[in-house]
C-alpha cells in the first residue's frame, strides 16, 4: 500500500488493459493486481514464454513479437489502458536492433493504435532511471540531464522522447515512469550479492560507497496503477524510488547483519576491470556468448543512482511504504526460504 487510497489505485472493473512484459518480474506482479481488480487483461508474451502459472487465469494471451504491426493491431482492439514495460533480456550478446525494436518501434506501434481506440484513457510508459547515467551531484530529479551508458538505456530514452512528443502533438494521454532498482521477493538479479555475503567475501569496485536507489515491486506497481488514474499524471515524467538512496556498502552491511555473517569488502580497481569488460564484450558478442564481465554489470558497482522523488508525492500523493532496510531484509529472507542462500 501507499499513502494514496485504494480507490485511486483502482481501474474500473470491465476495462480492457494491455500489458507488455507481462511475464517478467514486475509485469507479473502488475497483472495479478489487475486480475484482482476484475479488469479484462490482454497480455503480449514472447513465443518462448512459459505461461503455465497463468493457465487458469482469465488473461487473453497474444504471443509474438511486440514490434509486429499485425500483432499490435490485434492486441489493441478495444483497449482502454496500456502498461508498456516490455524489455529485451539484458544480455551483452543481444543484437543492437533488438533494443530498438522493443523499446522504440513497439512504442510507436502501440501509440498509433491507441489513437484509434474510441475510449482510450492512458498510456503508462515504463522507462528506467538509467537514462540519467551517473549522478554527479546527487540527488537528481526528473529534470536532470540524460546520459545513457549503453544501448539498453539509450533506446529506452529514445522511446521516452518519442512518446512524450507524440502525446503532445496528438493529445494521447501518456505518463512516463522511470523506476529505480526493483527489489522484492521473486527478484533474482541480486542473488549473487546475497550469496557472496554468505561466503564472507564481497568484491567491490572502490570502497563500496556508490549509491543505489531502490523501489519495492509492490510500491512500484501501485505507482503504475495510480499513474493510470490520476489526472495530474497526464503528460508527466516521474522517477519512482524510495525516499532515500543507499550505498552498496550499506546494502552489504544490512544483508550481513540479517544473516549474522561477517562479510569483508574486497576492493578492486575500476580501470583494469572496465578494460577487461570491453575486451570480453568485443570477443564474446560476435560468438553469441554472454561475457562474464561487461560494462553494464560493472556500472552497478561504480555509478551513483540517487534521486529526489518528491514530484511523485507533490503531484500524485504517492509515498512508497517499504524502506530500504525492509526491501533488503525481505529479499534476504525469501532467498533463505527458497534455499538459494545458506547461513549454516
Amino acid at each position: 500500500m501507499s499513502s494514496t487510497t485504494a480507490t485511486e489505485n483502482t481501474i474500473s472493473p470491465g476495462q480492457r488493459v494491455l500489458v507488455t512484459g507481462a511475464t517478467g518480474y514486475t509485469g507479473s506482479t502488475l497483472v495479478q493486481k489487475l486480475l484482482n481488480q476484475n479488469v479484462e487483461v490482454v497480455a503480449i508474451a514472447r513465443p518462448s514464454s512459459d505461461l503455465s502459472r497463468w493457465q487458469d487465469a482469465p488473461i487473453r494471451w497474444i504471443q509474438g513479437d511486440v514490434f509486429d504491426p499485425k500483432l499490435i493491431q490485434e492486441a489493441m482492439e478495444g483497449v482502454n489502458y496500456i502498461f508498456h514495460m516490455v524489455t529485451p533480456f539484458r544480455e551483452a550478446k543481444s543484437s543492437d536492433d533488438v533494443y530498438y525494436n522493443v523499446h522504440v518501434k513497439s512504442t510507436q506501434l502501440l501509440a498509433n493504435e491507441a489513437l484509434k481506440q474510441p475510449d482510450f484513457k492512458r498510456f503508462v510508459h515504463i522507462s528506467t532511471i538509467g537514462v540519467h547515467g551517473h549522478i554527479e551531484n546527487p540527488p537528481a530529479d526528473e529534470t536532470y540531464r540524460t546520459s545513457p551508458g549503453d544501448l539498453y538505456q539509450s533506446t529506452k530514452l529514445e522511446g521516452e522522447i518519442w512518446i512524450k512528443q507524440f502525446g503532445a502533438e496528438t493529445g494521447l494521454p501518456i505518463t512516463i515512469i522511470r523506476p529505480a532498482g526493483i527489489i522484492g521477493p521473486g527478484e533474482k538479479r541480486l542473488l549473487k550479492i546475497y550469496k557472496m555475503v554468505c561466503s564472507g567475501l564481497v568484491p567491490a569496485i572502490g570502497n563500496g560507497g556508490n549509491l543505489l536507489h531502490l523501489i519495492h515491486v509492490d510500491d512500484l506497481t501501485n505507482c503504475f496503477l495510480l499513474a493510470s488514474q490520476h489526472p495530474n499524471a497526464v503528460n508527466e515524467i516521474f522517477i519512482c524510488g524510495n525516499q532515500d538512496s543507499i550505498s552498496f556498502k550499506e546494502m552489504v552491511n544490512l544483508i550481513s547483519k540479517y544473516y549474522q555473517k561477517k562479510a569483508t569488502l574486497l576492493q578492486l580497481p575500476s580501470a583494469p576491470l572496465f578494460l577487461l569488460g570491453d575486451i570480453l564484450e568485443f570477443v564474446c558478442k560476435p560468438l553469441n556468448i554472454e561475457p562474464p564481465i561487461y560494462r553494464r554489470r560493472l556500472a552497478f558497482y561504480t555509478k551513483d543512482r540517487s534521486f529526489n522523488v518528491n514530484k511523485l508525492k507533490s503531484k500524485l500523493g504517492f509515498v512508497p511504504q517499504h524502506s530500504n532496510e525492509q526491501c533488503i531484509t525481505e529479499l534476504a529472507q525469501w532467498y533463505l526460504e527458497e534455499g538459494w542462500t545458506n547461513i549454516s
